[in-house]
């Protein structure tokens, strides 16, 4: 996870562009100006490009398509500059670019999320989107020592993997997604001695979690630390449900672990199951070893069981120092897809 720092937006610019002769780059500021059913559509059309592609909807490994939607209002996004649209002659999508970048100290990273059409994986399209990527990030770090463009794949994507390896990309880090059947008994498990778990109370608890967060996550993979201001978009999220965002308190009152699981309702109805996501799951380094990430885990299991869940998933970085995989695997998580890191040092 990424700290953002929020980057002016040019609200009045029109960047609608013929960029080939079959297709057209579309400014999507202009069109949420403009008509909030065209931002809706617009979305809807990305959601059905993802699952021609993906029927699951993945867009990584811990992140749907259905939920870019909700980084439009993002103060981290310029949404102006950093989602493109690629549509044909009739206005089909064939191609979108959405792209998250980070600045910290002398660093600027982007994270882009881009799919294609399967009638355009063979062209140059992927290349145009590729290109856009880098140099949109070229704009936001002029003058920065160092940028990277970050993006995944799944293993069995080889079309993609050429693209990127042919545009200079190379893989760093592999993930998993996991997934566990709730339709079964879960076996009990219990706090260590003394600690005791509540839910989160974002108003009084934001800052003592956000700390909880940055000390659990510090030793991880490209980990920078999380801001109170990043934390409360989080927690704002329209599927955020604070019943499921739990904390293991210490006997002295100390954040010492926590879990937080999600339900996307909506996604749900659309694909007719009911489908739970952890989608955080960490420990204080002073309290690790104690079985709290164990005990809280299946606390939020038997949660998402009680509300119908069916199946839960969650990401996890295959070379976690933490032993995170075989904590999943040890109640019951099993690997689905296998995730490839890819990054590119861009020249400024």
């Amino acid at each position: 996870m990424t700290t953002l720092k929020r980057r002016p937006s040019d609200r009045g610019v029109n960047d609608r562009a013929l960029v080939s002769a079959v297709s057209t780059r579309v400014d999507f500021l202009q069109l949420r100006d403009r008509n909030t059913t065209s931002v809706a559509q617009n979305f809807a059309d990305i959601t059905d490009l993802v699952k021609l592609n993906e029927p699951t909807g993945q867009l990584d490994d811990d992140i749907l398509v259905s939920e870019l939607q909700s980084f439009v209002d993002s103060p981290d996004v310029d949404i102006a500059k950093d989602l493109r649209l690629w549509r044909d002659s009739h206005g089909n999508l064939i191609g979108f670019g959405q792209l998250f970048i980070s600045e910290h100290n002398d660093e600027v990273e982007g994270y882009l999320y881009f799919d294609l059409h399967p009638t355009r994986r063979n062209d140059t399209l992927g290349t145009e989107i590729l290109q856009w990527s880098e140099q949109r990030l070229r704009e936001v770090g002029e003058g920065t020592v160092s940028l990277k463009l970050r993006v995944k794949s799944r293993d069995d994507q080889s079309d993609r993997q050429i693209l990127l390896e042919k545009q200079g990309f190379t893989t760093e880090r592999g993930f998993l997604t996991m997934a566990c059947s709730l339709n079964q008994s879960l076996s009990s498990s219990f706090m260590p001695n003394g600690f005791t778990l509540k839910q989160l109370s974002w108003e009084q608890d934001l800052q003592a979690w956000v700390e909880l967060f940055n000390e659990s996550f510090i030793d991880h993979w490209n980990h920078h630390d999380l801001t109170a201001a990043t934390a409360r978009q989080w927690l704002n999220h329209q599927h955020y449900r604070p019943e499921l965002n739990l904390i293991a308190v210490a006997p002295n009152g100390t954040f010492a672990a926590f879990c937080v699981g999600y339900i996307n309702q909506e996604e749900n109805a659309r694909n007719g199951y009911s489908e739970g996501w952890i989608k955080l799951l960490g420990t204080r380094r002073d309290f690790r070893k104690l079985g709290l990430g164990r005990a809280i885990l299946q606390a939020q299991m038997r949660q998402l069981q009680a509300m119908g869940v069916e199946q839960v998933k969650l990401g996890v970085d295959a070379q976690s120092l933490t032993s995170a995989t075989r904590l999943y695997q040890s109640v019951g998580f099993y690997p689905v897809h296998t995730w490839l890191s890819y990054v590119k040092e861009i020249q400024s």
